[in-house]
């Protein structure tokens, strides 16, 4: 049986036994309940022993939390399901994002975070200052990673009986402009190209393969030379290579099942990779025993995988050599994909060939890039129903 407390503050403190733990103690559930002004004692009476009632059968169905604070809960998470579930790239990014909530809400328990909690923290993120390294306020993308966690957490204590209730479902997260992605213009390109014969064979390769396939870093990294079949001149994307501190560089899975796909390449890549793999080859075999065979076609001096930051150093400084704004590794990717839109090719086609699980996904990366391309359109039809020109032709 539920017992019901006034309290001097005028609410009612409602208390239910939940039975005994391992350590032998008595655990109990509580809940606060305040009468609306102007209620008389009778109608205060009932309805606290009504809300009494609805409270036993939910810690009966086990739908109320245990007395566990939020970082305590999280770290059960992590170790229960994370740990398990999600992979070791994500793991690690969820592990960071602990440093900003835990000690906003780590402190908190799970049955008292409110949604206007949360609704606070992530507001303060976007607002405030909380960048580590500039100070300036952190991205509407950031803010919707730190709610992703703290969803997930709650998500786990909703399926393990524990709660009834996510907060993290209330909270509105408001959208910014999109910011036009960094793209490398065709001049620029045109400079990164012309100067690429003084670098080494593996960038060469790695600059002219990212532009012309649109592949992601990993991807790029996680190629091997059975994925390349020369005879018809196509790549297969079928793994990746990633790299965390505790696991250092690993092989792993496609990011998602569409990110497995087969491009085909013109011949000046392809020639392109015949002459780096005979350059490897006869590296290799110089090397002799110090050589590690992985068929990874990027690799570091003794064949080991290449480590996922070498790309990024070596065209951040090669930009630097030849005059051109650095813009990231990843807009080389973008680069690609505006290529392609540009040129007229359909969204689904585009998405196809940058391994997008989903479509919605490309338009929303991209929804500047095709509304450019579809005003286009416009010019095209003019043109073609501009018979002035083609009287004065005539």
């Amino acid at each position: 049986m539920a017992s019901i407390k006034k309290l001097k503050s005028g609410a009612y403190e409602i208390k239910v036994s939940c039975g005994y733990g391992v350590d032998g103690k008595q655990r109990s559930q509580y809940k606060t309940w305040r009468p609306s002004p102007g209620m008389s004692q009778k109608q205060i009476d009932k309805e606290v022993q009504r809300v009494a009632v609805l409270f036993e059968e939910d810690c009966k169905r086990g739908q109320i939390t245990a007395s566990i604070k939020f970082e305590t809960f999280a770290e059960q998470w992590f170790e229960e399901y994370a740990k398990v579930n999600l992979r070791p790239t994500s793991y690690t990014r969820m592990r960071q994002l602990t440093k900003r909530v835990y000690p906003v809400l780590g402190h908190k328990k799970m049955d008292k975070i409110t949604s206007r909690d949360i609704q606070a923290f992530t507001t303060d993120m976007q607002v405030n200052g909380k960048n580590y390294n500039s100070g300036k306020p952190l991205s509407r993308k950031t803010a919707v990673h730190h709610l992703s966690f703290i969803s997930d957490v709650f998500n786990y204590a909703i399926r393990m009986g524990m709660l009834s209730d996510n907060p993290c479902r209330r909270v509105f997260i408001p959208k910014s402009e999109n910011e036009e992605k960094e793209i490398y213009t065709l001049d620029e390109v045109k400079t990164l190209f012309g100067s690429l014969k003084g670098e080494p064979m593996k960038y060469q390769v790695y600059l002219m393969l990212a532009i012309y396939s649109g592949f992601r870093r990993s991807e790029m990294l996680g190629l091997e030379w059975k994925d390349i079949d020369f005879d018809n001149e196509i790549i297969h994307v079928r793994r990746t290579s990633q790299y965390t501190k505790e696991k250092g560089i690993y092989t792993d899975t496609t990011k998602t099942k569409k990110s497995k796909r087969v491009s085909k390449f013109p011949p000046i890549i392809m020639d392109l990779l015949k002459r780096f793999k005979e350059e490897q080859d006869e590296y290799a075999n110089q090397l002799g025993s110090k050589w590690e065979e992985h068929d990874r076609l990027f690799t570091k001096w003794n064949g080991e995988p290449m480590n996922p930051q070498t790309p990024f150093e070596w065209l951040k400084g090669y930009c630097e050599r030849v005059g051109v704004p650095f813009r990231n590794i990843h807009s080389l990717r973008h680069l690609h994909a505006s290529l392609l839109i540009y040129e007229g090719v359909d969204v689904v086609a585009v998405s196809a060939d940058m391994g997008h699980s989903v479509v919605g996904t490309t338009l929303n990366l991209y929804s500047h890039m095709f509304q450019e391309a579809r005003a286009r359109n416009c010019d095209a039809i003019t043109n073609a129903l501009d018979f002035s020109k083609k009287d004065d032709k005539a």
